[in-house]
């Protein structure tokens, strides 16, 4: 970190820290985290399943020297999973425990008469007063990933992860984390970021984000990398397949990606292919070689017999 806390000296330094993660972000990938860095500004990043998306994140991460703390939205996801809930067992215990503890206070309340009665119920009064402050306290808090990451001390890079799979209201639920990097518990008051996490929203597009949410952040658009940098991409992670093969891979890759194919084969996919076809050591994507570990990169019967029809391979 620089002395005025950024985590980036400049955009190469982005580019040349994520590099050596093994992540190579080209000048747009790269320019954008400089400037989610150096405004302070939560990034979303928004593109097809598979194009590197949550890699992002993790190499961030490794990059700067974080931890990393995921929120996976999904449908149904709510408050209590994303940002807290109280331990409800652990307070009745608690509760329970100070009843037996002080059967004395729960006769004054019951039994008590006249005057008698009003101090027996002032008494009783307080000690709900005493059990309320007592079972509501950091003991009982059951932080989840928007509250961890808002009150961690040290680098922290938030991943919500996949935005667009939860529900509408749990946007909501993010202006506040987002605007000002804060959370109101009623029970504790305002908690407030002592240091921002780095945020990243993922999203598949699959629903248009609510204007109010993307206000509040840097936009980067990923997409599929060109030919020659899902080469560059694949030689960093296998670079024993060599050149000719590599190339080869990604040729096959990019066609299997112009079908209309329930999912299409993702960067990932992309690198385990080239591993399989290294530990099975083929020197040549010819036809055995493809249909043979096409279940590598196509995971459903239907865009696998696509694939070999429409690349005429011979089925073995």
């Amino acid at each position: 970190m620089s002395s005025q806390g950024y985590a980036f000296a400049d955009v190469a330094d982005v580019q040349e820290r994520l590099r050596e993660t093994g992540y190579l972000a080209d000048e747009a990938i790269a320019t954008t985290v400089f400037l989610a860095d150096r405004l302070g500004k939560p990034l979303l990043v928004e593109g097809p399943a598979g194009v590197g998306k949550t890699e992002l994140a993790k190499a961030l991460t490794t990059a700067v020297g974080a931890e990393l703390i995921r929120l996976q939205c999904y449908e149904g996801l709510d408050e209590a999973r994303a940002l807290y809930e109280w331990n409800y067992k652990k307070q009745l215990l608690r509760i329970q425990a100070g009843a037996s503890l002080a059967p004395e206070a729960v006769a004054g309340v019951a039994g008590a008469a006249g005057a008698d009665r009003a101090a027996g119920e002032s008494a009783g009064l307080a000690t709900w007063r005493e059990t309320h402050d007592d079972i509501f306290s950091e003991e009982f808090l059951l932080s989840r990933p928007l509250l961890t990451a808002i009150r961690r001390s040290e680098p922290t890079v938030l991943l919500i992860d996949e935005t667009d799979k939860a529900d509408v209201e749990v946007e909501g639920l993010l202006l506040e984390v987002l605007s000002d990097f804060q959370v109101t518990i009623p029970e504790l008051g305002t908690l407030k970021a002592t240091r921002r996490p780095f945020v990243i929203l993922t999203s598949n597009a699959t629903r248009e984000l609510s204007e109010a949410l993307k206000r509040r952040c840097l936009y980067l658009n990923l997409d599929y990398p060109s030919a020659a940098r899902e080469k560059e991409i694949v030689l960093s992670r296998v670079p024993e397949l060599g050149e000719r093969m590599a190339e080869s891979l990604v040729r096959i890759v990019r066609s299997l990606r112009a079908m209309e194919l329930k999912k299409a084969p993702s960067i990932a996919e992309t690198i385990d292919w080239g591993q399989t076809v290294l530990a099975l050591g083929f020197d040549t994507m010819d036809d055995a070689a493809v249909t043979s570990t096409l279940g590598v990169v196509l995971k459903h019967a239907s865009d696998q017999a696509r694939a070999i029809s429409q690349l005429k391979l011979g089925a073995n």
